[in-house]
């Protein structure tokens, strides 16, 4: 259900009251047009920053101020047969291509070459449960196979019917309204709020906070963005950042991959936010506000109360509170004459995933696996030879049968190491298969990784007296598990 408005205290400060009259002046549509809207990955995040910010309490006039900066759009005028209102509160966070009003240096600087689409980039469901202890982020792919609900074009006045495109071209027909009405259309999910943002913000946000750190398992390249990170963990920049959150040819993944980076982002952005003490510094609070300020378009009734009231009731919001997922794929590359290749949807897992927020469910009580340690190559695709590097008859046996039941493809038959007295378990690998050594390791906490040049792609393990166990891993595969849900503090560096 949409936030309830605030207690009638606000109006005890009655020097305040006018500034609504300011926001809804006739002249306010206008900065649209001024806006600077341009192309990248992550603008979503700083709106989500907006109600952490505000979960300070620093003070009702510093955050009022956001009426008379904020951008207003009609997103739901003459809206009509829209789904039912279910509990918490649905927003729908959309990042536009714009690049045309960014700086010939700074689309050099940044990679941003090209014609832009006036269409979606970045669109995602942020759920805020009832309880407002729980935000779900769901992303929905820009290519995703679409039908737009009968709408007059807002380009040509053309009346349409119904038709086929990609998601992300319902903005470029009919704007906030269409964009909404056909993601109605194919969730059932009531939204409450629309948020549109752009990169400028974005970068000063990061700036402002301090940078916001990462972690990857591999090297990330990007020739497209300019994005070279070596693997590591590292503290982002605003020009670093949109690099980051951009890039869709570091890997085979695309658009996929670069939904599941924007959630990793995304949950970094709240730990910093959250544990850095930013909340506590007014001055620091006011410098981050401003910077977020500078980008959101939202609709009229997603103002000061409404961002003050959910950041009070987040205010122990954390990065565990947090959940991601992207919409189960059915089909990719699904060809569809006049459009091109677009993404399906999965129908049942789908409409699962949008029950569940319909309901006001937790995703991640549908996750079909239990939470695991991300690595960067899948157990599956791991071969190992365990070695019993010990006196205790049956060791050798006993890991080779967990690290099987955890998916690594172990040759199941154990033999003894010719050292008897190892006391440290010890993964044995090929240089060449550095990366799947390192994600064995991770499923043997304390293991010791050592190189053997000339040792193939079979792995070795030799369990030593220390071994106690064998922890579960997982790849970074959004299709994983029924949504594919991951929680912030699963993302976040550790």
């Amino acid at each position: 259900m949409p936030t309830p408005p605030r207690s009638p205290r606000s109006t005890a400060t009655p020097r305040r009251r006018p500034q609504p009259a300011v926001r809804r002046a006739p002249r306010r549509p206008a900065p649209p047009a001024r806006r600077r809207r341009p192309r990248w990955g992550m603008r979503a995040v700083t709106t989500l920053s907006v109600v952490v910010l505000a979960s300070a309490g620093i003070g009702h006039a510093v955050v009022t101020s956001l009426d008379a900066d904020i951008a207003r759009v009609d997103a739901f005028k003459d809206m009509k047969n829209r789904p039912r209102a279910g509990h918490g509160v649905n927003v729908l966070l959309v990042g536009t291509d714009g690049r045309e009003k960014i700086s010939k240096a700074e689309r050099h600087k940044y990679r941003l070459g090209g014609a832009p689409c006036h269409c979606t980039d970045t669109m995602m469901i942020v759920h805020i449960s009832e309880d407002r202890e729980r935000a779900s982020v769901v992303s929905l792919p820009r290519d995703s196979y679409a039908v737009t609900p009968p709408h007059v074009d807002r380009t040509s006045g053309e009346r349409h019917g119904g038709h086929p495109l990609k998601l992300n071209a319902a903005y470029a027909e009919g704007g906030p309204q269409l964009t909404v009405r056909t993601v109605e259309r194919m969730t059932k999910v009531k939204i409450d709020h629309y948020v549109e943002v752009d990169f400028t913000s974005f970068m000063k946000t990061v700036d402002v906070v301090g940078g916001v750190q990462i972690c990857t398992t591999d090297p990330l390249k990007d020739s497209y963005t300019g994005l070279d990170l070596p693997a590591g963990r590292h503290t982002l920049a605003g020009g670093q950042a949109l690099q980051y959150v951009r890039a869709r040819h570091v890997d085979g993944a695309s658009d996929l991959g670069r939904m599941k980076r924007q959630q990793r982002f995304m949950a970094a952005l709240v730990e910093r936010v959250t544990s850095s003490g930013i909340l506590l510094n007014p001055m620091k609070f006011r410098d981050v506000t401003r910077a977020v300020l500078g980008s959101v378009r939202a609709d009229k009734g997603f103002g000061t109360d409404e961002m003050l009231d959910l950041g009070r009731a987040m205010r122990n919001f954390s990065p565990s509170s947090s959940e991601f997922t992207t919409v189960p794929i059915g089909r990719m590359g699904y060809a569809v004459k006049g459009v091109g290749s677009t993404l399906k949807w999965d129908p049942v897992k789908s409409e699962r995933l949008f029950h569940a927020l319909r309901q006001d469910q937790p995703l991640s009580a549908h996750r079909s696996r239990p939470a695991a340690r991300i690595v960067s190559v899948a157990p599956q695709q791991i071969r190992v030879q365990v070695e019993n590097g010990t006196g205790t008859a049956g060791l050798g046996r006993r890991v080779d049968a967990a690290l099987a039941s955890t998916g690594f493809r172990t040759t199941k038959a154990p033999r003894n190491a010719a050292a008897r007295d190892v006391k440290r378990t010890i993964v044995a690998y090929d240089p060449r298969w550095d990366r799947s050594a390192k994600s064995l390791a991770t499923a043997l906490p304390g293991s010791e990784l050592k190189p053997v040049k000339g040792l193939g792609a079979t792995l070795k393990v030799i369990a030593g007296a220390d071994f106690e166990r064998v922890r579960k891993v997982r790849a970074e595969d959004p299709g994983q598990g029924e949504f594919g849900v991951v929680r912030g503090d699963e993302v976040a560096c550790s």
